[in-house]
């Protein structure tokens, strides 16, 4: 079996990194096919980065789908396009900011999440309203930090993002942490160790769903809002991305 994971940004070490989390967490005889899209943002920092990744991160969607994926997963924390890959596909879809919510949801009463800039701050709690889980979240805090400073050891990421985990627990007095960035996936166990609690990253816990769910043989609804888009031409530069059908 085969779990397609996709970065939807353009920027390859945070590929690599998503896709070594990723195939840590896979059970013996899972494949991991990891992919990012062509063409894009290098890093999705709200709503206008997002609006042009998705093309790029749906053909990515749709051939893998082709060849054979049993699952999918969107490496990026707004879970970007997630409700058009559901419409675009069969195989289940996971972002990786439900699958993180829901894994915290099973371990803590009340959770908060770590991201990284402020302006990724209200992308992150509309999510946790659509999926109903606002009242679970004690509160969305950033950083301060670009995503592409979590690859530069001297930008001093890493120490704001600890120092925005031990603020949460004490004052808001969070029972976990949800890392609200792809490019933090090899983080978590290190800072679970030092702050003494569960830290959940999204691409491992998206693995583990979605490996269920390809062995439970379910797939995704294709009643109502995900039922395959009718087939129709599109015009100009997006005459490629029509769907096939």
């Amino acid at each position: 079996m085969m779990i397609h994971i996709v970065n939807p940004n353009t920027t390859a070490s945070m590929t690599e990194k998503i896709a070594a989390a990723a195939r840590a967490t896979a059970s013996a005889g899972m494949t991991v096919r990891a992919t990012q899209s062509a063409m894009g943002p290098v890093a999705i920092e709200g709503y206008y980065d997002e609006a042009y990744a998705i093309p790029g991160m749906l053909q990515r969607i749709l051939e893998a789908e082709r060849a054979g994926a049993s699952a999918h997963i969107i490496a990026c924390f707004d879970d970007t396009g997630l409700d058009a890959a559901r419409q675009a596909v069969a195989s289940p879809v996971i972002g990786i900011g439900e699958a993180a919510y829901h894994v915290a949801c099973l371990l803590a009463g009340k959770f908060s999440v770590v991201t990284t800039l402020p302006l990724a701050i209200p992308v992150i709690e509309h999510n946790l309203v659509r999926y109903g889980l606002a009242s679970r979240c004690a509160r969305v805090r950033a950083g301060g930090f670009g995503v592409l400073a979590l690859e530069d050891p001297a930008s001093g990421a890493l120490e704001r993002l600890s120092a925005e985990i031990e603020a949460a627990k004490r004052e808001e007095r969070a029972e976990a942490i949800v890392l609200g960035c792809a490019g933090m996936a090899d983080l978590a166990a290190a800072l679970s160790a030092k702050h003494g609690l569960p830290v959940i990253e999204g691409v491992s816990a998206a693995v583990v769903l979605a490996e269920g769910l390809v062995k439970l043989g379910l797939k995704t609804s294709k009643r109502g809002g995900y039922a395959p888009p009718p087939c129709k031409p599109y015009a100009g530069i997006f005459a490629g991305f029509a769907y096939p059908g």
